[in-house]
């Protein structure tokens, strides 16, 4: 154990001041004599050399900046402008152009046969409001508002299929189409995709030919060559085309894309409309959901499986929108029912 001895510590008296210590430079110096030595003199001012060496450094001026003549309106597209006397040609300015549409379909159109739609139980555009026409305007009203919503040329490729055959989906594009067409200022061109069974062209009663399938195989083709005219306002049809065995490879080239875009690029009155094959049962379908923004997946009352349907879905990912369509329904628990108000009952 370490103990401390006691120091007698006396505190000073009232008023005086406790001693200072002296810092530990101040008693370096005493102890060492160091308080002779003084600091060297400077003079105030330096001459000749000495003043150049030691001068601070000054930056650089900075040129002035010339002013730039005004320019007029007429300068930024592309005319000359003049200032002080003196001509310049400044480089002239880019202006966004108006779109037009890349494809203008032409040509002389055919007469669809009304009575054959009316024996198929489609839409007769002739025939006045119907229960399957009041039906159909709904679905049109999705398939617009979405297009508008998204506002971009892949939103107005619609696309509609099923996932097996006689399942409706044929019905649908068609009656689709022909809705599509009644509204005001709108292009629509029904697109048969189904190359395994293309149906379309005979049910509207019109002659097949050449049609997307050779654009697709024939790079130097141009695709308005092959569109048919209807006498039913707004409605135009692209044909299937010649089958060629590769199809699901010919609608995964880039062939398809300049195609596609060909058609709906700066056309945004215009809307294409798909009928593909079966989901399940042929490739094109889930190849053909990569090019449209939207995709009416048809659903027939008693006959679609959920599995199936959703084996559909599954292969049709790659579409952003999906919706799903119920066909041949005749009970509806809401009670709804459209078209007696204009006095048909289908």
């Amino acid at each position: 154990m370490t103990v401390n001895k006691p120091t007698n510590i006396v505190p000073p008296e009232d008023g005086e001041e406790k001693p200072k210590r002296a810092s530990l430079f101040e008693r370096a110096s005493g102890a060492f004599g160091l308080d002779n030595l003084t600091p060297a003199a400077v003079p105030d001012k330096l001459e000749g050399e000495k003043a150049k060496k030691f001068a601070p450094k000054r930056e650089p001026e900075k040129p002035p900046v010339p002013e730039m003549p005004k320019r007029r309106a007429s300068d930024w597209i592309g005319e000359p402008a003049a200032s002080d006397g003196a001509s310049a040609t400044p480089a002239p300015a880019t202006r966004p152009e108006a779109e037009s549409p890349a494809v203008t379909f032409t040509g002389p159109r055919r007469e669809v046969v009304r009575s054959l739609l009316r024996e198929q139980g489609l839409i007769d555009p002739d025939g006045g409001s119907s229960t399957l026409l009041e039906e159909f305007r709904i679905v049109k009203r999705q398939v617009l508002s979405a297009a508008k919503a998204d506002g971009t040329p892949q939103s107005r490729r619609v696309l509609v299929g099923s996932p097996h055959a006689n399942e409706g989906k044929t019905f649908c594009a068609l009656n689709l189409a022909i809705a599509l067409a009644g509204e005001r200022d709108m292009e629509v061109l029904l697109v048969d995709a189904d190359f395994g069974k293309p149906s379309i062209m005979g049910k509207l009663g019109l002659e097949a030919g050449k049609g997307f399938m050779d654009v697709l195989a024939d790079p130097a083709s141009h695709v308005e060559d092959y569109i048919v005219g209807t006498d039913i306002p707004g409605l135009w049809v692209l044909p299937a085309g010649q089958r060629t065995g590769r199809d699901s490879e010919y609608l995964a080239s880039e062939r398809t894309w300049t195609v596609l875009n060909r058609l709906t690029r700066g056309a945004p009155n215009r809307i294409l409309v798909f009928d593909s094959p079966p989901t399940l049962a042929a490739t094109p379908a889930a190849e053909l959901a990569k090019h449209v923004g939207q995709a009416l997946l048809v659903a027939r009352a008693d006959m679609s499986g959920r599995a199936a349907l959703e084996d559909a879905i599954d292969l049709l990912s790659a579409c952003p929108d999906i919706k799903l369509l119920l066909n041949d329904a005749t009970f509806s628990p809401s009670g709804r029912k459209f078209g007696s108000y204009y006095g048909y009952e289908d």
